[in-house]
């Protein structure tokens, strides 16, 4: 039997070294919880918390009303950790109508090591959230049954983003143009003004545990900045008359392509630029990579006729021929080494400068280009822009071609004086017309009306800059002898618009082909302005290799009608009686005008 003294000691000795143990325990919780503690959380966040981008959304762009031609709209990623799949199979059945990606995909996609797996990019809301209740359902349903928890849908959380939208569809895409997958700016001013458009990314934190995000865990790091939004000079329903108008121009005339701009010559803002065929932004996987291109600033063309434009108005401005210069036409002409024609056969005509204007004379604009040396010409072609950019700011613009004086041939200035020999782009060729249209003064061509930044604040763009090309006083005998294009006489009596003056010119080139280094086929195009004498918009149209008729005066004048014809009834431009009087076109004319 144990002695008292002996339980004494040993009672004695269990408790000292309860003490000692609980002490130990005490000496480590004051180590963890006081000493440590900073880091033992640290750790602890470490484990539970991540970072990540929060993404800023990219800026809209609208009309000149604020119709949304481009904006970006919240979507989700959806991600999974594949560790956390119990049943890969169960779990792609139960969120395949979700997501409406087969079951078997889906599968495969669940199966597996990796920690972080996208199985849909891009998807709205409603699609993560329809996917969360099909899991919820599941999950309330086998956590009824004994293995339940173990069973339950875990592993999925989303990220935001966003999804680029187009409301317009194709109307505006070749100028828009679009974004890529990685939501960088693909083609037009998506990717011109692709760092204003981006923004910046924020940064949040989350924490992560029983394989989801925890609930009101997010928080914010870095606010995401919008995108700057953008605001164009383009009106939504004159570019839908434009669009309409080329593409079913293109289509009828079977032609290569077709591009219309309307533009007030005063401001240099542009209401519309179509081009036909043209693409569906929505839909970047069916778009050629021929579409992406802007045909208005980066396709070049030999002008033709509506080159004749600089080489009278350059003559006028010169002094070396008037309005009624007189010319004799031969049916036949000997320059340069080479013998020139007009389109058709003719008797010897004597027309006035402004009849070789109406009836588009080759020989006539020949023998008007020869009364100025080849440098003066050259330096006139350059004052109008040609060979140069016209400051319009868009992606991928040309310069068109125009060489050096030195460069040119025997036969260079009678050719370049009828608009073939150089090259230039439809906004190039629109810009000399709204020159002559705003009494001889180039205004840089504008599309952007203004920018938004994140307050919403508008900053207007600032007005393009300003050369006088010409005086007032030749832009007007210009005008006035372009009305006789217009007339029963001239090339396009089909751009005749009732009721308004109207003041253009066609332009009937061979086209150079590239493919064989030849001429072969043509460009068909017109442009004119309206009113004449106070011009307030001008219209320009080209349309690239048409089969069949060819003329600019029969396929490019009645696009002109129908989008000029909509321009002023939507501004509100009333119609008003030719105030100048018209120009005599022929010897005969002039002798009747002038006798006594």
């Amino acid at each position: 039997m144990m002695e008292a003294s002996d339980f004494s000691q040993r009672v004695r000795f269990l408790v000292i070294a309860m003490v000692f143990l609980f002490s130990l325990f005490g000496v480590r919780l004051i180590y963890v919880q006081v000493i440590h503690a900073h880091a033992y959380v640290s750790r602890a966040n470490a484990e539970m918390i991540s970072t990540s981008v929060s993404l800023a959304p990219r800026g809209t762009i609208t009309d000149i009303n604020g119709v949304v031609l481009a904006r970006s709209d919240a979507a989700k990623n959806i991600v999974v950790d594949q560790t956390m799949i119990v049943d890969p199979a169960k779990t792609a059945e139960i969120i395949s109508p979700a997501l409406n990606i087969p079951a078997p995909t889906l599968q495969a996609l669940l199966t597996g090591v990796r920690r972080y797996q996208v199985i849909a990019k891009a998807v709205t809301p409603a699609v993560w959230d329809a996917m969360q209740t099909a899991i919820s359902s599941y999950n309330t349903t086998v956590e009824k049954t004994a293995a339940g928890y173990a069973q339950r849908i875990v592993g999925f959380f989303s990220e935001n983003t966003y999804t680029r939208e187009y409301p317009t569809g194709s109307l505006v895409a070749s100028l828009v143009g679009f974004t890529n997958a990685a939501g960088q700016g693909a083609s037009g001013l998506e990717a011109s003004l692709n760092s204003e458009l981006m923004g910046v990314n924020g940064q949040y934190d989350y924490a992560y545990g029983a394989g989801t995000i925890i609930p009101g865990s997010q928080q914010i790091v870095t606010a995401p900045k919008p995108g700057t939004d953008v605001r164009l000079t383009i009106d939504r329903d004159v570019q839908w008359a434009a669009q309409d108008a080329i593409t079913a121009a293109v289509k009828s005339a079977k032609a290569l392509s077709g591009t219309v701009i309307v533009i007030n010559p005063k401001t240099g803002q542009i209401l519309a630029q179509a081009s036909a065929p043209t693409f569906d932004p929505s839909l970047p996987k069916t778009i050629k990579v021929d579409e992406l291109r802007n045909p208005a600033v980066q396709d070049v063309y030999e002008p033709g006729s509506t080159g004749k434009v600089i080489t009278v108005a350059a003559a006028l401005e010169q002094g070396t021929t008037t309005p009624t210069s007189i010319y004799t036409i031969p049916n036949r002409y000997k320059a340069g080494g080479r013998v020139f024609q007009d389109d058709t056969n003719h008797p010897t005509e004597h027309l006035t400068t402004a009849g070789v204007l109406a009836v588009s004379s080759n020989i006539g604009a020949i023998q008007i280009g020869a009364s100025m040396p080849s440098e003066t010409f050259y330096n006139y072609l350059q004052k109008f822009g040609i060979g140069a950019s016209t400051g319009s700011n868009l992606g991928g613009e040309s310069n068109g071609i125009l060489h050096p004086v030195s460069q040119w041939s025997n036969s260079s200035a009678p050719t370049m004086s009828f608009g073939q020999g150089y090259s230039v782009t439809p906004m190039q060729a629109t810009m000399v017309f709204a020159t002559v249209a705003n009494n001889g003064v180039r205004v840089a061509p504008n599309v952007i009306a203004g920018t938004y930044d994140a307050n919403g604040n508008y900053t207007p763009s600032k007005p393009g800059a300003t050369t006088q090309v010409i005086s007032a006083d030749t832009a007007t005998k210009v005008r006035t002898m372009l009305e006789g294009v217009v007339s029963a006489a001239g090339t396009a009596p089909e751009a005749e618009i009732p009721g308004y003056q109207i003041a253009g010119k066609t332009g009937t080139a061979m086209r150079a082909d590239s493919t064989c280094g030849c001429y072969r086929g043509y460009t068909a195009s017109f442009i004119g302005m309206a009113p004449a004498s106070n011009p307030q918009y001008v219209v320009s149209v080209v349309i690239e290799n048409p089969q069949g008729a060819h003329f600019g005066g029969v396929i490019a004048a009645p696009v002109f009608k129908k989008v000029m014809s909509f321009v002023l009834q939507k501004e509100g431009i009333a119609p008003a009686p030719a105030t100048t009087a018209a120009y005599p076109l022929t010897q005969a004319e002039l002798d009747k005008a002038t006798k006594p």
